[in-house]
């Protein structure tokens, strides 16, 4: 079987497919999601695993299993507890979807992650990659599963030109996928790709001379794997500048305060912020008056006690960090909270303050 491209290249598919394939059951990692094809497991490891390192997922991923092992589990669970499960992992819409389209299999599809493109794509957070990943992996549907790692792949040995930061390049590179998928193991196929991407078909000096599917990799019999594939750069980040500080009262206690229910790091658990719009509120005078004016707190600093620098995809937040004390009484609600150490594992907080509480309690300790 041969696939004839539009410039006239030809790769001979059953070739590629037993090569790719052969390959990845010799040497595929040994990783958790992969000891069963439970769909719900391959979900949870999708999800984790966009914009985040297998290294890092994996850890993650064995507590987030022994927590909510079954979709059940996940759909009854209280959010409180799934954040503090994602503490870390960042972009928490990610799993705020995820529990919400766990709860509508619940109850629309009996617990059973459904297995058609149509219905599986209706649910909330899971987009064309995932749904493609869930479909090939877990139920052996020849689905296209493409994410920048595939793209990268096929960009090299199809020979494809297109800029995959737009978004109308995945169209190409999903009918690429289904013209060159093996119907008989899509699971190992598409796993085999995303493998063949994370270790060998590499961003920056892909290991050629290591590559089961060399003979059929156009890219590199033209010596231009380094060239490709073609990404547009993107847009500038933006920098802002804040102040927060971890402010305790008589008791030793630490004020909390939780993020809003909507926008960026949602519902999740900080210590008390501000952001510097000017210069001037460098000054440590000025930085009381905003924390007054902003969030009616009155606090007696104490020193500054390092700075903290944190990336997002779109920003970068420079963090001003402070030590201090409540100057005068603040009534506890459901957003400002005041806690005890032991307390404040229950809560779940975004990795900028998890730095910040370390910090001060290095601070603390070397007093």
């Amino acid at each position: 079987m041969i696939i004839e491209q539009e410039n006239s290249e030809k790769i001979n598919i059953n070739a590629f497919q037993n090569d790719l394939i052969s390959w990845f059951k010799a040497e595929q990692r040994d990783l958790p999601w992969r000891k069963d094809q439970d769909p719900y497991k391959v979900w949870v490891s999708e999800i984790m695993l966009q914009q985040t390192r297998v290294d890092t997922v994996i850890p993650y991923f064995n507590r987030f299993i022994e927590w909510f092992p079954t979709i059940e589990d996940l759909a009854e669970a209280e959010e409180e507890k799934v954040l503090k499960a994602w503490e870390g992992l960042g972009y928490y819409s990610r799993v705020r979807n995820l529990q919400s389209a766990v709860r509508e299999v619940k109850e629309k599809y009996n617990g059973e992650v459904p297995n058609t493109p149509e219905d599986i794509s209706s649910l909330k957070g899971v987009g064309p990659y995932t749904a493609g990943a869930i479909l090939s992996i877990a139920y052996g549907i020849p689905e296209p599963a493409v994410d920048g790692n595939v793209m990268r792949v096929l960009s090299r040995i199809l020979l494809i030109r297109e800029d995959i930061a737009k978004a109308s390049s995945r169209k190409i590179f999903e009918k690429a996928v289904r013209d060159i998928i093996s119907h008989e193991d899509p699971s190992a196929f598409n796993q085999a790709l995303m493998e063949l991407g994370a270790l060998i078909c590499t961003p920056t000096s892909p290991s050629c001379l290591l590559c089961p599917v060399r003979e059929h990799c156009h890219a590199f019999h033209e010596g231009v794997q380094q060239e490709l594939p073609i990404k547009t750069k993107k847009v500038k980040t933006r920098d802002v500048q804040l102040a927060a500080a971890v402010v305790e009262d008589e008791d030793g206690k630490i004020l909390i305060h939780k993020r809003p229910a909507s926008g960026l790091l949602a519902n999740l658990w900080e210590f008390p912020t501000v952001e510097l719009h000017h210069p001037l509120q460098n000054d440590r005078k000025q930085i009381v008056e905003l924390f007054k004016q902003s969030l009616d707190l009155d606090i007696q600093f104490g020193q500054i006690i390092g700075q903290i620098e944190h990336v997002f995809s779109h920003l970068v937040w420079n963090i001003k960090v402070y030590t201090g004390t409540v100057k005068h009484f603040v009534p506890e609600s459901e957003e400002w909270k005041f806690v005890s150490l032991e307390e404040m594992k229950e809560y779940a907080f975004p990795v900028p303050y998890q730095k910040m509480f370390k910090l001060s309690q290095d601070h603390k300790n070397h007093e």
